[in-house]
Protein backbone atom coordinates (compact mmCIF):
# COMPACT_ATOMS: atom_id res chain seq x y z
CA UNK A 1 0.00 0.00 0.00
CA UNK A 2 2.88 2.35 0.72
CA UNK A 3 4.25 1.73 -2.77
CA UNK A 4 0.89 2.54 -4.29
CA UNK A 5 0.73 5.74 -2.27
CA UNK A 6 4.18 6.74 -3.43
CA UNK A 7 3.18 5.98 -7.02
CA UNK A 8 0.17 8.21 -6.56
CA UNK A 9 2.41 11.05 -5.42
CA UNK A 10 4.88 10.36 -8.20
CA UNK A 11 2.06 10.58 -10.72
CA UNK A 12 0.89 13.92 -9.37
CA UNK A 13 4.42 15.28 -9.34
CA UNK A 14 4.91 14.13 -12.93
CA UNK A 15 1.83 15.99 -13.95
CA UNK A 16 3.32 19.24 -12.73
CA UNK A 17 5.69 19.82 -15.40
CA UNK A 18 31.76 0.81 15.37
CA UNK A 19 32.60 3.64 13.61
CA UNK A 20 35.76 5.52 12.67
CA UNK A 21 36.23 8.63 14.77
CA UNK A 22 34.59 11.78 13.57
CA UNK A 23 36.67 14.91 13.02
CA UNK A 24 37.54 16.75 16.24
CA UNK A 25 34.69 18.94 17.43
CA UNK A 26 34.85 22.19 19.27
CA UNK A 27 33.63 22.14 22.88
CA UNK A 28 29.90 22.41 23.21
CA UNK A 29 28.41 25.49 24.75
CA UNK A 30 24.93 26.08 26.05
CA UNK A 31 25.13 29.73 25.05
CA UNK A 32 23.39 30.68 21.81
CA UNK A 33 25.71 31.49 18.94
CA UNK A 34 26.27 35.17 18.34
CA UNK A 35 24.66 36.53 15.23
CA UNK A 36 27.08 37.04 12.38
CA UNK A 37 27.80 40.65 11.42
CA UNK A 38 26.35 41.83 8.18
CA UNK A 39 27.92 44.16 5.65
CA UNK A 40 27.73 47.72 6.77
CA UNK A 41 27.06 46.87 10.41
CA UNK A 42 30.33 48.40 11.62
CA UNK A 43 31.96 51.71 10.79
CA UNK A 44 35.63 51.67 9.87
CA UNK A 45 37.90 53.71 12.20
CA UNK A 46 38.20 57.26 11.05
CA UNK A 47 35.34 57.00 8.62
CA UNK A 48 32.98 59.91 8.50
CA UNK A 49 29.75 59.23 10.31
CA UNK A 50 26.51 59.79 8.49
CA UNK A 51 23.12 58.33 8.03
CA UNK A 52 23.23 54.66 7.10
CA UNK A 53 21.97 53.82 3.66
CA UNK A 54 18.63 52.05 3.83
CA UNK A 55 18.66 48.32 3.18
CA UNK A 56 16.89 46.98 0.17
CA UNK A 57 14.51 44.06 0.84
CA UNK A 58 17.05 41.76 -0.79
CA UNK A 59 19.88 43.01 1.44
CA UNK A 60 17.77 42.65 4.55
CA UNK A 61 16.72 39.12 3.59
CA UNK A 62 20.35 38.14 2.95
CA UNK A 63 21.39 39.54 6.34
CA UNK A 64 18.64 37.61 8.11
CA UNK A 65 19.50 34.36 6.33
CA UNK A 66 23.11 34.76 7.45
CA UNK A 67 22.08 35.45 11.05
CA UNK A 68 19.39 32.78 11.32
CA UNK A 69 19.91 29.25 12.57
CA UNK A 70 17.97 27.70 9.70
CA UNK A 71 16.07 24.55 10.61
CA UNK A 72 14.25 22.53 7.96
CA UNK A 73 11.49 20.24 9.13
CA UNK A 74 11.48 17.26 6.76
CA UNK A 75 13.97 15.64 4.37
CA UNK A 76 13.36 12.19 2.91
CA UNK A 77 17.06 11.33 2.42
CA UNK A 78 17.13 8.34 4.86
CA UNK A 79 15.10 6.08 2.57
CA UNK A 80 17.27 6.52 -0.57
CA UNK A 81 20.54 6.03 1.34
CA UNK A 82 19.50 2.91 3.29
CA UNK A 83 21.46 -0.17 2.33
CA UNK A 84 24.11 1.92 0.59
CA UNK A 85 22.05 2.50 -2.58
CA UNK A 86 22.89 6.20 -2.65
CA UNK A 87 25.01 8.72 -0.79
CA UNK A 88 24.02 12.19 0.41
CA UNK A 89 26.53 13.58 -2.09
CA UNK A 90 25.38 11.38 -4.96
CA UNK A 91 21.63 10.96 -4.82
CA UNK A 92 19.27 9.88 -7.57
CA UNK A 93 17.78 12.63 -9.69
CA UNK A 94 14.49 12.41 -7.84
CA UNK A 95 16.06 12.58 -4.37
CA UNK A 96 18.52 15.37 -5.13
CA UNK A 97 16.19 18.22 -4.12
CA UNK A 98 17.85 18.35 -0.72
CA UNK A 99 21.22 16.62 -0.95
CA UNK A 100 24.16 17.67 1.18
CA UNK A 101 25.50 20.23 -1.30
CA UNK A 102 22.10 21.94 -1.51
CA UNK A 103 21.65 21.89 2.25
CA UNK A 104 24.97 23.67 2.73
CA UNK A 105 24.30 26.11 -0.09
CA UNK A 106 20.98 27.01 1.54
CA UNK A 107 22.70 27.64 4.88
CA UNK A 108 20.70 24.95 6.68
CA UNK A 109 22.05 24.35 10.20
CA UNK A 110 19.51 21.73 11.32
CA UNK A 111 17.74 19.16 9.13
CA UNK A 112 15.03 16.80 10.36
CA UNK A 113 15.49 13.35 8.81
CA UNK A 114 12.38 11.13 9.10
CA UNK A 115 13.03 7.46 9.76
CA UNK A 116 10.05 6.34 7.69
CA UNK A 117 8.60 2.97 8.67
CA UNK A 118 5.71 1.98 6.43
CA UNK A 119 2.82 -0.28 7.37
CA UNK A 120 4.25 -3.05 5.17
CA UNK A 121 7.06 -3.40 7.71
CA UNK A 122 4.43 -4.74 10.09
CA UNK A 123 2.40 -6.74 7.58
CA UNK A 124 5.35 -8.46 5.90
CA UNK A 125 7.66 -9.14 8.85
CA UNK A 126 9.84 -12.11 7.97
CA UNK A 127 13.28 -12.46 6.45
CA UNK A 128 13.64 -8.67 6.28
CA UNK A 129 12.42 -8.22 9.84
CA UNK A 130 9.65 -6.01 11.11
CA UNK A 131 9.11 -2.34 11.87
CA UNK A 132 11.93 -2.01 14.40
CA UNK A 133 14.38 -3.67 11.99
CA UNK A 134 13.39 -1.21 9.25
CA UNK A 135 13.93 1.72 11.62
CA UNK A 136 17.34 0.38 12.67
CA UNK A 137 18.42 -0.01 9.04
CA UNK A 138 17.46 3.61 8.30
CA UNK A 139 19.15 4.93 11.43
CA UNK A 140 22.33 3.03 10.52
CA UNK A 141 22.15 4.59 7.06
CA UNK A 142 22.18 8.09 8.55
CA UNK A 143 25.06 7.20 10.89
CA UNK A 144 27.00 5.89 7.87
CA UNK A 145 26.52 9.20 6.09
CA UNK A 146 27.59 11.20 9.15
CA UNK A 147 30.74 9.09 9.57
CA UNK A 148 31.61 9.39 5.87
CA UNK A 149 30.98 13.13 5.69
CA UNK A 150 31.90 14.31 9.17
CA UNK A 151 33.38 17.55 7.87
CA UNK A 152 29.93 18.63 6.70
CA UNK A 153 27.40 16.54 8.63
CA UNK A 154 27.01 15.99 12.38
CA UNK A 155 24.48 14.10 14.51
CA UNK A 156 22.33 16.39 16.65
CA UNK A 157 21.37 14.95 20.03
CA UNK A 158 20.55 18.37 21.49
CA UNK A 159 19.67 21.90 20.48
CA UNK A 160 23.20 23.03 21.31
CA UNK A 161 24.49 20.61 18.65
CA UNK A 162 22.44 22.53 16.09
CA UNK A 163 23.87 25.83 17.32
CA UNK A 164 27.36 24.39 17.12
CA UNK A 165 26.72 23.18 13.57
CA UNK A 166 25.76 26.73 12.62
CA UNK A 167 29.03 28.08 14.00
CA UNK A 168 31.07 25.41 12.22
CA UNK A 169 29.29 25.62 8.88
CA UNK A 170 28.01 22.04 9.13
CA UNK A 171 24.54 20.51 8.90
CA UNK A 172 23.13 18.95 12.07
CA UNK A 173 21.07 15.81 11.41
CA UNK A 174 18.07 15.34 13.71
CA UNK A 175 16.56 11.87 13.37
CA UNK A 176 12.89 11.22 14.01
CA UNK A 177 10.84 8.05 13.64
CA UNK A 178 7.88 8.39 11.29
CA UNK A 179 5.39 5.84 12.61
CA UNK A 180 5.18 4.79 16.26
CA UNK A 181 4.66 1.14 15.31
CA UNK A 182 8.46 1.11 14.90
CA UNK A 183 8.87 0.67 18.66
CA UNK A 184 6.83 -2.57 18.42
CA UNK A 185 4.85 -1.73 21.56
CA UNK A 186 8.01 -1.60 23.66
CA UNK A 187 9.08 1.35 25.82
CA UNK A 188 12.50 -0.31 26.06
CA UNK A 189 12.76 -0.07 22.27
CA UNK A 190 11.74 3.59 22.48
CA UNK A 191 14.58 4.29 24.89
CA UNK A 192 17.02 2.34 22.71
CA UNK A 193 16.11 4.47 19.71
CA UNK A 194 16.79 7.54 21.86
CA UNK A 195 20.27 6.16 22.64
CA UNK A 196 20.91 5.92 18.90
CA UNK A 197 20.09 9.60 18.46
CA UNK A 198 16.36 9.69 17.70
CA UNK A 199 14.95 12.93 19.09
CA UNK A 200 11.36 13.03 17.82
CA UNK A 201 8.70 10.53 16.78
CA UNK A 202 5.43 10.80 14.89
CA UNK A 203 3.03 8.64 16.88
CA UNK A 204 1.40 7.28 13.72
CA UNK A 205 1.91 7.35 10.02
CA UNK A 206 -0.71 6.34 7.45
CA UNK A 207 -2.18 3.47 9.49
CA UNK A 208 -3.65 3.20 12.97
CA UNK A 209 -1.37 1.16 15.23
CA UNK A 210 -1.95 -0.78 18.43
CA UNK A 211 -2.17 2.33 20.61
CA UNK A 212 -2.81 5.45 18.49
CA UNK A 213 -5.26 6.38 15.74
CA UNK A 214 -3.97 7.71 12.42
CA UNK A 215 -5.55 10.28 10.12
CA UNK A 216 -5.04 7.81 7.26
CA UNK A 217 -3.74 8.62 3.81
CA UNK A 218 -4.63 8.81 0.14
CA UNK A 219 -5.32 5.12 -0.25
CA UNK A 220 -5.38 4.05 3.38
CA UNK A 221 -8.66 4.78 5.18
CA UNK A 222 -8.61 6.46 8.57
CA UNK A 223 -9.57 3.86 11.19
CA UNK A 224 -10.45 4.91 14.74
CA UNK A 225 -9.83 2.11 17.25
CA UNK A 226 -8.76 3.95 20.38
CA UNK A 227 -10.70 7.22 20.31
CA UNK A 228 -7.26 8.79 20.03
CA UNK A 229 -4.76 7.15 22.38
CA UNK A 230 -5.09 3.95 24.36
CA UNK A 231 -3.78 3.95 27.96
CA UNK A 232 -0.53 2.49 26.61
CA UNK A 233 -0.40 5.27 24.02
CA UNK A 234 -0.65 7.82 26.81
CA UNK A 235 2.27 6.10 28.51
CA UNK A 236 4.29 6.35 25.28
CA UNK A 237 3.75 10.13 25.25
CA UNK A 238 4.76 10.44 28.92
CA UNK A 239 7.90 8.36 28.38
CA UNK A 240 8.90 10.31 25.28
CA UNK A 241 8.71 13.57 27.17
CA UNK A 242 10.47 12.17 30.23
CA UNK A 243 13.52 11.30 28.09
CA UNK A 244 13.42 14.50 25.99
CA UNK A 245 11.98 13.15 22.75
CA UNK A 246 9.61 15.49 20.89
CA UNK A 247 6.10 14.16 20.25
CA UNK A 248 5.07 14.70 16.61
CA UNK A 249 1.33 14.66 15.84
CA UNK A 250 1.61 15.23 12.08
CA UNK A 251 -0.17 12.06 10.94
CA UNK A 252 -2.34 11.58 14.00
CA UNK A 253 -6.12 11.77 13.93
CA UNK A 254 -7.84 14.73 15.52
CA UNK A 255 -8.83 12.56 18.47
CA UNK A 256 -5.20 11.51 18.93
CA UNK A 257 -4.10 15.15 18.75
CA UNK A 258 -6.58 16.03 21.48
CA UNK A 259 -5.48 13.10 23.66
CA UNK A 260 -1.80 14.06 23.33
CA UNK A 261 -2.52 17.63 24.41
CA UNK A 262 -4.26 16.39 27.56
CA UNK A 263 -1.26 14.23 28.50
CA UNK A 264 1.65 16.42 27.38
CA UNK A 265 3.76 18.32 29.92
CA UNK A 266 6.20 19.74 27.37
CA UNK A 267 5.77 21.31 23.91
CA UNK A 268 4.86 19.08 20.96
CA UNK A 269 5.31 19.55 17.22
CA UNK A 270 3.36 19.03 14.02
CA UNK A 271 6.33 18.63 11.68
CA UNK A 272 4.23 18.85 8.51
CA UNK A 273 1.09 20.90 9.00
CA UNK A 274 -2.00 21.09 6.80
CA UNK A 275 -4.65 23.76 7.23
CA UNK A 276 -8.41 23.21 7.09
CA UNK A 277 -8.81 24.94 3.73
CA UNK A 278 -6.89 22.10 2.09
CA UNK A 279 -9.87 19.75 2.68
CA UNK A 280 -7.67 17.02 4.09
CA UNK A 281 -8.19 14.76 7.08
CA UNK A 282 -4.83 15.90 8.51
CA UNK A 283 -6.08 19.46 8.75
CA UNK A 284 -5.25 21.66 11.72
CA UNK A 285 -8.36 23.63 12.54
CA UNK A 286 -8.32 26.88 14.47
CA UNK A 287 -9.13 25.19 17.78
CA UNK A 288 -6.26 22.73 17.40
CA UNK A 289 -3.85 25.50 16.46
CA UNK A 290 -4.81 27.57 19.49
CA UNK A 291 -4.44 24.53 21.74
CA UNK A 292 -1.04 23.79 20.21
CA UNK A 293 0.00 27.36 21.01
CA UNK A 294 -1.25 27.01 24.60
CA UNK A 295 0.89 23.88 24.88
CA UNK A 296 3.87 25.92 23.65
CA UNK A 297 4.31 23.75 20.57
CA UNK A 298 5.08 24.51 16.94
CA UNK A 299 3.25 23.86 13.66
CA UNK A 300 5.66 23.46 10.74
CA UNK A 301 4.40 24.52 7.32
CA UNK A 302 4.52 21.82 4.63
CA UNK A 303 5.58 22.96 1.13
CA UNK A 304 3.87 20.29 -0.99
CA UNK A 305 1.60 21.71 -3.66
CA UNK A 306 -1.11 19.27 -2.63
CA UNK A 307 -1.14 20.77 0.86
CA UNK A 308 -1.18 24.33 -0.43
CA UNK A 309 -3.63 24.60 -3.30
CA UNK A 310 -7.14 23.23 -3.71
CA UNK A 311 -7.26 23.66 -7.48
CA UNK A 312 -4.06 21.63 -7.85
CA UNK A 313 -5.41 18.93 -5.54
CA UNK A 314 -8.66 18.72 -7.47
CA UNK A 315 -6.90 18.17 -10.80
CA UNK A 316 -4.50 15.62 -9.32
CA UNK A 317 -7.47 13.80 -7.78
CA UNK A 318 -9.15 13.50 -11.18
CA UNK A 319 -5.95 12.00 -12.59
CA UNK A 320 -5.96 9.32 -9.91
CA UNK A 321 -9.63 8.59 -10.39
CA UNK A 322 -8.95 7.96 -14.06
CA UNK A 323 -5.67 6.02 -13.78
CA UNK A 324 -5.89 4.46 -10.31
CA UNK A 325 -6.24 0.89 -11.63
CA UNK A 326 -3.08 1.23 -13.72
CA UNK A 327 -1.16 2.71 -10.82
CA UNK A 328 -2.20 -0.21 -8.63
CA UNK A 329 -0.99 -2.63 -11.29
CA UNK A 330 2.37 -0.87 -11.42
CA UNK A 331 2.72 -1.00 -7.64
CA UNK A 332 2.06 -4.73 -7.57
CA UNK A 333 4.53 -5.34 -10.38
CA UNK A 334 7.34 -3.44 -8.65
CA UNK A 335 6.64 -3.50 -4.90
CA UNK A 336 8.74 -1.07 -2.92
CA UNK A 337 10.16 0.66 -6.01
CA UNK A 338 7.97 3.50 -7.21
CA UNK A 339 10.81 5.05 -9.21
CA UNK A 340 10.98 2.04 -11.54
CA UNK A 341 7.48 2.90 -12.78
CA UNK A 342 8.38 6.47 -13.70
CA UNK A 343 8.43 5.75 -17.43
CA UNK A 344 4.94 4.28 -17.35
CA UNK A 345 3.66 7.20 -15.31
CA UNK A 346 5.14 9.62 -17.83
CA UNK A 347 3.10 7.90 -20.54
CA UNK A 348 -0.05 8.40 -18.49
CA UNK A 349 0.89 12.01 -17.89
CA UNK A 350 1.27 12.60 -21.62
CA UNK A 351 -2.41 11.73 -22.04
CA UNK A 352 -3.52 14.59 -19.78
CA UNK A 353 -3.22 18.33 -19.75
CA UNK A 354 -0.47 19.55 -17.40
CA UNK A 355 -1.51 20.69 -13.95
CA UNK A 356 -0.61 24.25 -13.07
CA UNK A 357 1.51 24.44 -9.93
CA UNK A 358 0.59 27.07 -7.33
CA UNK A 359 3.07 29.91 -6.90
CA UNK A 360 5.69 29.67 -4.16
CA UNK A 361 4.09 32.70 -2.49
CA UNK A 362 1.32 30.34 -1.40
CA UNK A 363 3.71 29.01 1.27
CA UNK A 364 3.88 32.47 2.82
CA UNK A 365 0.07 32.69 2.61
CA UNK A 366 -0.10 29.63 4.86
CA UNK A 367 2.50 31.07 7.21
CA UNK A 368 0.37 34.21 7.50
CA UNK A 369 -2.68 32.07 8.22
CA UNK A 370 -0.98 30.04 10.95
CA UNK A 371 0.56 33.14 12.54
CA UNK A 372 -2.80 34.89 12.77
CA UNK A 373 -4.32 31.95 14.67
CA UNK A 374 -1.46 30.46 16.70
CA UNK A 375 0.93 33.42 16.97
CA UNK A 376 4.34 33.90 15.44
CA UNK A 377 6.06 31.98 18.27
CA UNK A 378 4.33 28.76 17.22
CA UNK A 379 5.08 28.49 13.49
CA UNK A 380 8.12 27.09 11.67
CA UNK A 381 9.06 25.70 8.26
CA UNK A 382 8.48 22.02 7.57
CA UNK A 383 9.22 21.88 3.81
CA UNK A 384 8.98 18.13 3.01
CA UNK A 385 11.50 17.93 0.19
CA UNK A 386 10.64 14.32 -0.49
CA UNK A 387 11.34 12.40 -3.68
CA UNK A 388 7.74 12.26 -4.89
CA UNK A 389 5.87 15.43 -4.01
CA UNK A 390 5.26 18.30 -6.41
CA UNK A 391 6.62 21.61 -5.13
CA UNK A 392 5.19 25.07 -5.83
CA UNK A 393 6.38 26.89 -8.91
CA UNK A 394 9.83 28.44 -8.51
CA UNK A 395 10.89 26.05 -5.73
CA UNK A 396 12.98 23.28 -7.28
CA UNK A 397 14.74 22.24 -4.09
CA UNK A 398 15.89 23.31 -0.67
CA UNK A 399 18.29 25.86 -2.11
CA UNK A 400 15.18 27.73 -3.24
CA UNK A 401 14.27 28.31 0.40
CA UNK A 402 16.27 31.52 0.27
CA UNK A 403 13.22 33.17 -1.25
CA UNK A 404 11.23 32.59 1.95
CA UNK A 405 13.13 35.22 3.95
CA UNK A 406 12.64 37.73 1.15
CA UNK A 407 8.92 37.02 0.95
CA UNK A 408 8.56 37.43 4.71
CA UNK A 409 10.45 40.73 4.53
CA UNK A 410 8.09 41.95 1.83
CA UNK A 411 5.09 41.00 3.95
CA UNK A 412 6.16 43.21 6.81
CA UNK A 413 7.49 40.72 9.36
CA UNK A 414 10.04 42.07 11.82
CA UNK A 415 13.63 40.82 11.95
CA UNK A 416 12.91 39.09 15.25
CA UNK A 417 9.89 37.27 13.89
CA UNK A 418 11.64 36.15 10.71
CA UNK A 419 14.48 34.66 12.76
CA UNK A 420 11.88 32.80 14.83
CA UNK A 421 10.14 31.40 11.76
CA UNK A 422 13.37 30.32 10.06
CA UNK A 423 14.50 28.18 12.98
CA UNK A 424 14.38 29.98 16.30
CA UNK A 425 10.96 28.63 17.26
CA UNK A 426 11.96 25.02 16.68
CA UNK A 427 15.17 25.43 18.69
CA UNK A 428 13.18 26.99 21.54
CA UNK A 429 10.78 24.06 21.89
CA UNK A 430 13.64 21.56 21.47
CA UNK A 431 15.40 23.24 24.40
CA UNK A 432 12.16 23.27 26.42
CA UNK A 433 11.74 19.54 25.83
CA UNK A 434 15.30 18.99 27.07
CA UNK A 435 14.65 21.17 30.11
CA UNK A 436 11.51 19.23 31.00
CA UNK A 437 13.39 15.94 30.73
CA UNK A 438 16.16 17.29 32.97
CA UNK A 439 13.60 18.47 35.53
CA UNK A 440 12.38 14.90 36.04
CA UNK A 441 15.84 14.02 37.46
CA UNK A 442 15.57 10.47 36.15
CA UNK A 443 17.95 8.16 34.30
CA UNK A 444 17.15 6.94 30.81
CA UNK A 445 16.48 3.27 31.50
CA UNK A 446 17.05 2.90 35.24
CA UNK A 447 13.97 5.00 35.95
CA UNK A 448 12.14 4.08 32.75
CA UNK A 449 8.56 2.88 32.69
CA UNK A 450 8.07 -0.87 32.48
CA UNK A 451 4.46 -0.49 31.35
CA UNK A 452 3.40 -3.25 28.95
CA UNK A 453 0.66 -3.28 26.35
CA UNK A 454 -2.09 -5.65 27.50
CA UNK A 455 -4.34 -7.82 25.34
CA UNK A 456 -7.33 -5.80 26.48
CA UNK A 457 -5.80 -2.70 24.87
CA UNK A 458 -5.28 -4.27 21.44
CA UNK A 459 -7.44 -2.81 18.67
CA UNK A 460 -10.98 -4.08 18.42
CA UNK A 461 -11.97 -6.21 15.45
CA UNK A 462 -14.81 -3.75 14.86
CA UNK A 463 -13.21 -0.30 14.63
CA UNK A 464 -15.22 2.82 15.26
CA UNK A 465 -16.02 5.21 12.41
CA UNK A 466 -13.05 7.37 11.52
CA UNK A 467 -15.00 10.50 12.41
CA UNK A 468 -15.29 9.55 16.08
CA UNK A 469 -13.63 12.31 18.11
CA UNK A 470 -13.24 12.47 21.85
CA UNK A 471 -15.62 15.25 22.95
CA UNK A 472 -13.60 16.20 26.03
CA UNK A 473 -11.87 19.58 25.88
CA UNK A 474 -8.39 19.77 24.40
CA UNK A 475 -6.92 21.44 27.48
CA UNK A 476 -8.18 23.01 30.67
CA UNK A 477 -10.24 26.04 29.62
CA UNK A 478 -7.77 28.86 28.88
CA UNK A 479 -8.36 32.52 29.36
CA UNK A 480 -9.43 34.78 26.53
CA UNK A 481 -7.49 34.25 23.34
CA UNK A 482 -4.83 36.91 22.79
CA UNK A 483 -5.39 39.26 19.89
CA UNK A 484 -4.10 38.03 16.57
CA UNK A 485 -0.54 39.20 16.01
CA UNK A 486 -0.06 41.74 13.28
CA UNK A 487 1.46 40.54 10.05
CA UNK A 488 2.21 42.20 6.80
CA UNK A 489 -0.36 42.46 4.05
CA UNK A 490 -1.12 39.25 2.23
CA UNK A 491 -0.88 38.94 -1.50
CA UNK A 492 -4.25 38.45 -3.11
CA UNK A 493 -5.09 34.81 -3.82
CA UNK A 494 -6.53 33.80 -7.15
CA UNK A 495 -9.92 32.21 -6.83
CA UNK A 496 -9.74 28.41 -6.77
CA UNK A 497 -12.62 25.99 -7.22
CA UNK A 498 -13.29 23.81 -4.17
CA UNK A 499 -11.88 20.31 -4.23
CA UNK A 500 -14.56 17.63 -4.50
CA UNK A 501 -15.12 15.34 -1.51
CA UNK A 502 -12.28 12.88 -1.37
CA UNK A 503 -10.31 14.70 -4.06
CA UNK A 504 -7.25 15.16 -1.88
CA UNK A 505 -7.69 11.80 -0.20
CA UNK A 506 -7.09 10.09 -3.50
CA UNK A 507 -3.75 11.77 -4.01
CA UNK A 508 -2.42 12.39 -0.51
CA UNK A 509 -0.09 9.74 0.85
CA UNK A 510 1.63 11.72 3.57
Amino acid sequence: MRTLSRLALLAAAALAACAPPAPPATPLSDAPAAEEPWPGAATAPGAAEGPAAPESPEQRAARLRAAAILVDGHNGIPSPVVGGRFDVTNLSREAARADLARLKAAGVAGELFPIHVGALSVQQAGLRGGAARRALDLIDGIHRQIERHGADLVLARSARDVRRAKREGRVAALMGIEGGHAIENSLSALRSFHRLGVRYMALTHLSTNDWADSAGGALEPAIARHRGLSPFGEEVVREMQRIGMLVDVSHASEATFRAVLRVAKAPIIASSSVRAEAHHRRRLGDDLLRALATNGGVAMVDFWALFLDEAYAEQAGRFLQKHGARLKELSERAPGDAASARGEIEKLRAQEAPIQLPPSARIADHIDDLVKIAGVDHVALGSDFDVDGALPGGLAGIDGRSMMALELVRRGYSDEDILKLLGGNFLRIFEQAEAYAASTETSLSGDGSTRQLTAAELPSAAPEPAAAVDPRPLLPPPGPSPPAPAVGPKAAKPASPPAPPGGMDLIMAR
